[in-house]
């Protein structure tokens, strides 16, 4: 017997190496954001994964407190022009959200399997 079918892999540690939640084994993405159909290793079907808006929330909201903070420090410490605070803005804006997205939307995808997530419905 295998011996993720008796102890799955943590969920937020699987889903940050983007793994399949089932196994730890498989890879959970096909492209940079796309989920692939099913786990390679363990048939796990990844159609079910919605993260919806989840990711881009959490990335946002991050990356938003720091930008903003690394503008007021820099205004506050150097008074830098204005093309200045837009090219550090802009680089660490963009060079975040594409270094967090992904793992983040591999950890939300496996806390909704590991929580048995499923669409709400009205009885």
């Amino acid at each position: 017997m295998n011996r993720s079918a008796i102890h799955p892999p943590a969920p937020i540690p699987a889903g940050l190496r983007g793994r399949c939640p089932a196994c730890g084994e498989g890879h959970l993405f096909r492209g940079f954001l796309a989920f692939k159909p099913a786990c390679e290793a363990c048939g796990q079907d990844f159609t079910v994964f919605d993260s919806a808006d989840g990711p881009a929330f959490f990335v946002m909201s991050t990356v938003g407190f720091v930008v903003v903070g690394v503008a007021l420090w820099m205004e506050i410490t150097y008074e830098p022009p204005i093309w200045v605070h837009a090219l550090v803005a802009g680089s660490l804006a963009i060079g975040l959200s594409l270094l967090m997205v992904r793992p983040l939307k591999g950890m939300l995808a496996a806390i909704q399997f590991a929580n048995k997530a499923a669409q709400g419905r009205f009885r």
